[in-house]
């Protein structure tokens, strides 16, 4: 079975669909969105679009109307089409864990999620996260996948990682290879084996052949639809990899045991 690990919401979701189908995808891990730059019809509207992201992973927006409104969205999608498609939910850092546990009980336990994210933080505030690794550990040790590219910095990956080492039994998924990071991220992950590497956004041939090398039982496909593309993703780590055991553990089999799938 070959898994998308990380795709947000894209509209119409029958696109996105056409999508899977056309690349040979089977099931994708769905995310929510309050953006949609797949719509923008030209460079200005997709800047705007941008920006939207931009306020949110910095930090500096964290909108809980917008929030619940794109977990309703992503839920309606994933009951329709239920065959193709798990959800992770959106969980916003800094609250206390009360707060904390209450949201993942609602909008992730209650909406049967299969984990939390995509988490964001801003650059120094790697704090924000305890209540949401508390949370995790408490029910039932849900995967946590959090946004690892700009504007974190290694101080930040390197507290994330602190985090995962107290939570042992918390499976991290890093966002990005770790983004510039990538080289230090791989080198951790060595050593802290409940975190996993997501392999969307990489730059460079080269950094995702190494990730593979080196970490083969934790690295997960994925896209980050609608930012990236399924086909030329899954092109990049065939092409990569000669090891045809290793491309389905990476294309399917790490998820599938990172979610704890029959398949």
């Amino acid at each position: 079975m070959i898994i998308d690990s990380h795709a947000h919401v894209v509209l119409p979701v029958e696109k996105h669909i056409e999508l899977m189908d056309e690349a040979g995808i089977d099931k994708t891990i769905l995310f929510s969105t309050s953006m949609h730059p797949e719509l923008a019809q030209n460079l200005e509207e997709y800047e705007n679009e941008l920006n939207k992201l931009y306020d949110i992973i910095s930090g500096k927006k964290n909108n809980m109307d917008a929030k619940i409104n794109s977990i309703k969205e992503q839920c309606e999608i994933i009951k329709k089409y239920s065959s193709r498609f798990y959800g992770f939910g959106n969980v916003p850092a800094g609250f206390d864990y009360e707060k904390t546990a209450s949201w993942v009980k609602e909008y992730v336990v209650k909406n049967n999620f299969k984990g939390i994210g995509e988490v964001t933080i801003g650059n120094g505030r790697t704090q924000d996260l305890s209540g949401i690794f508390k949370a995790a550990h408490d029910f039932s040790n849900l995967p946590i996948w959090i946004h690892a590219f700009w504007p974190l910095d290694l101080n930040d990956l390197k507290g994330i990682f602190n985090l995962a080492k107290q939570y042992s039994d918390v499976p991290v998924v890093i966002g990005h290879l770790g983004g510039l990071n990538w080289l230090d991220t791989i080198k951790m992950a060595k050593g802290v084996k409940n975190v996993y590497i997501d392999l969307s956004a990489f730059y460079a041939a080269i950094q995702l052949s190494m990730v593979i090398k080196e970490l083969p039982d934790r690295c997960l496909f994925s896209t980050d639809l609608p930012f990236g593309d399924l086909a030329i993703e899954k092109f990049a780590i065939e092409r990569v990899c000669t090891d045809k055991a290793v491309i389905k553990q990476v294309m399917g089999g790490n998820a599938a045991r990172l979610l704890q799938l029959n398949v």
